[in-house]
């Protein structure tokens, strides 16, 4: 199957970022810098994919100015349609390019990357969620740059304990996925073959599972709606399972139609208590502010955690 490939895109496309003269002072995306269309290009040579644009995330322009982006496996169209997420929704009907794990691996090469994300869209399509083809890209990295922490942001995989088994047995330095949302929120803002418990379970199995995942990451959206003493209940949650590292961030409506509204742009300040009261609760990293997603700064989150675990 040939590479899935996106469009390439003018030098002076638009990004996908904020300008809306509504939002609060705090809400500002950066502009690109020197680095960004060359990172750019690289992205569209390689044929490679990234939640970065698809997600539209407001982080773009100053990550690629970095010479980071999250890559995103097993194509560009998801199998499930949440209320949050402006990743395209179809079945690709069990399509997958099985020469992307080795292009993904030759890019973290020639880049020179020390850390990388990686992340898919969800493929409730295939008999195993995309696990192995998860376990055969981490593989290809760590044998084409064996230097390379490598950070899997996973979907729910179905709830499948031997699918987590397979992405795990391929050795990331960090298993993540992402609960979202609290619990009162989660069947209004996520797909409704998500839930919470189960995100919940595969957090916690990552601990429990041999091979063990050695340090594990998940990520709550505030503005939806929820209440203080519910952020505080998942935090909770999540560190009942062990989890490792939280990033907190404001949810930014991706587009006017289909998507959930903003409930509350949560101030600075107040992302600077939540982030006292994770530590408090035990997570070994916290990285919270409103333009903060669940890879934003990934590889200093990791080293505030690595020298603990």
């Amino acid at each position: 199957m040939p590479p899935s490939l996106s469009p390439p895109e003018p030098a002076g496309s638009p990004l996908p970022v904020l300008a809306s003269p509504r939002l609060p002072s705090w809400i500002r995306s950066q502009l690109p810098r020197d680095r960004y269309e060359h990172v750019h290009q690289q992205l569209v040579q390689q044929g490679l994919n990234t939640l970065c644009r698809e997600a539209r995330c407001p982080n773009l322009g100053e990550c690629w100015s970095n010479g980071t982006a999250t890559l995103m496996l097993l194509g560009e169209t998801c199998t499930r349609r949440c209320a949050f997420c402006a990743v395209t929704t179809r079945s690709p009907q069990g399509r997958v390019d099985g020469t992307e794990p080795a292009r993904v691996a030759e890019a973290v090469r020639s880049w020179g990357l020390r850390y990388v994300v990686l992340t898919q869209v969800c493929r409730d399509d295939l008999p195993d969620q995309g696990a192995g083809h998860l376990a055969d890209t981490i593989r290809a990295i760590h044998r084409a740059s064996p230097g390379t922490r490598v950070e899997i942001l996973a979907g729910d995989l179905g709830g499948d304990r031997e699918a987590l088994r397979m992405v795990l047995r391929a050795r990331p330095e960090v298993f993540a996925h992402n609960l979202e949302t609290v619990r009162r929120l989660s069947r209004s803002v996520r797909d409704r073959r998500a839930d919470h418990d189960r995100s919940l379970r595969l957090l916690g199995w990552a601990k429990e599972t041999d091979p063990p995942a050695g340090v594990t990451k998940s990520s709550l959206m505030l503005g939806l709606g929820e209440e203080l003493s519910e952020v505080e209940v998942a935090m909770r949650e999540l560190r009942a399972q062990g989890v490792d590292l939280l990033t907190l961030g404001q949810y930014l409506r991706p587009g006017a139609r289909g998507f959930a509204p903003v409930a509350r742009y949560v101030p600075p300040e107040e992302f600077g208590r939540l982030r006292a009261l994770a530590l408090e609760a035990g997570f070994r990293g916290v990285e919270s502010g409103p333009m903060v997603r669940s890879s934003y700064r990934a590889d200093e989150l990791y080293e505030q955690a690595h020298p603990l675990v």
